[in-house]
């Protein structure tokens, strides 16, 4: 029977963290966001390596020397795991584990555990179980030697589940079960879009990186309640209702994932439904931390990833938390300043809103 995980009375695994450092990186949002994925994966970061792109290997990725200088630290600082911000093939995650000593999850495994964490309805669980499988699939000849180092913890955490067994055929069959299972999701959806297409209801999603306060937004606009946490990923699942506008006008507005940058092309495949629902928008709200200092660089992101997808649609850019703001930003023609702790704007915004979908 499958044990559901205590997230208070896990273990909070001490992790050491590489950083590969190629052209153009900025070594500085690179470090800060890599962190953050490691705290909401539970994992307390001791410290964080880092060495220029030249010096990667093929066989452990990481350079000979470095290997053995986090080897040594590894072992004289109770180290649990080893986090590599970068995807690594299967040979290469066995390798480096034989080398420091310790289990390795490259930065797709560490998101895709954030995301097992936090996956809480059934097609969430169902998302999260597909990409983890698709994962584990093309990696799977090299990982068996060393299954025991990633058969528990961080990285190998599933919703309701232990661990994750390393056999082909149980992955193979897992794949094409819960790929049919979406599907049948993914035809609902399609139906209940066309119904509403058909009664003339518009339809606005809220996006933008991750923990940018989208959920704090969408209670906001709808006096809704749903799970609101400071922490990357916190919402996996869509969420939808009525929003209304004012003089008998209202729209059907959906909370959706968070992006991030070098988003796993497992998780974008797998999360394709929940995708789909930004694409089809009428409206997309893009949601910005504007007292993130990256934040211009969260809006390159979230626009990369949203042109990817092929969502062309409307967009107006939310620039929230400019209470916390103490100096002077730029404001751009389709953006709005925003507050949803003070409600700055927030009558403005339901104008803009309705402007852009009923003019």
């Amino acid at each position: 029977m499958s044990k559901l995980i205590n997230l208070q009375e896990e273990k909070v695994e001490r992790a050491v963290v590489f950083c590969p450092i190629l052209k153009d990186t900025d070594k500085e949002f690179q470090f800060a966001e890599i962190e953050r994925l490691c705290k909401s994966a539970h994992l307390e970061v001791v410290k964080i390596f880092y060495q220029d792109g030249k010096a990667l290997t093929k066989s452990t990725f990481i350079g000979s020397g470095k290997v053995q200088e986090i080897a040594e630290f590894v072992k004289t600082n109770d180290i649990d795991v080893l986090v590599v911000d970068d995807k690594l093939t299967g040979s290469q995650l066995k390798n480096l584990s034989d080398a420091v000593g310790v289990k390795v999850l490259d930065r797709i495994l560490l998101i895709i555990d954030i995301f097992a964490l936090n996956a809480n309805s059934n097609e969430g669980k169902i998302e999260v179980k597909l990409a983890q499988n698709k994962y584990l699939l093309t990696r799977l000849s090299s990982m068996q030697g060393s299954q025991g180092r990633f058969g528990s913890g961080a990285g190998m955490r599933g919703p309701g589940e232990t661990k994750l067994e390393l056999d082909r055929r149980k992955l193979e069959e897992g794949i094409n079960s819960l790929s049919r299972e979406l599907e049948k999701i993914k035809r609902s959806r399609e139906q209940n879009k066309i119904a509403r297409k058909k009664a003339g209801i518009k339809s606005v999603v809220i996006g933008g990186y991750t923990n940018a306060g989208k959920s704090s937004l969408f209670n906001l606009l709808t006096r809704e309640n749903i799970y609101v946490q400071d922490k990357l990923f916190a919402t996996l699942e869509t969420t939808s209702r009525r929003m209304f506008l004012g003089e008998n006008k209202f729209c059907i507005l959906t909370d959706t994932v968070g992006f991030i940058s070098k988003l796993p092309h497992e998780l974008v495949e797998s999360f394709s439904s929940t995708l789909d629902e930004i694409r089809d928008a009428d409206l997309v709200l893009h949601v910005v931390d504007v007292s993130d200092k990256n934040y211009e660089k969260n809006i390159e992101i979230t626009n990369e990833i949203l042109n990817s997808i092929g969502a062309t649609n409307k967009r107006i850019v939310i620039l929230n938390k400019t209470d916390l703001v103490k100096t002077p930003f730029e404001v751009k023609e389709n953006e709005i300043p925003f507050s949803v702790k003070k409600r700055i704007n927030l009558e403005k915004l339901k104008k803009v809103i309705s402007e852009v979908l009923f003019s």
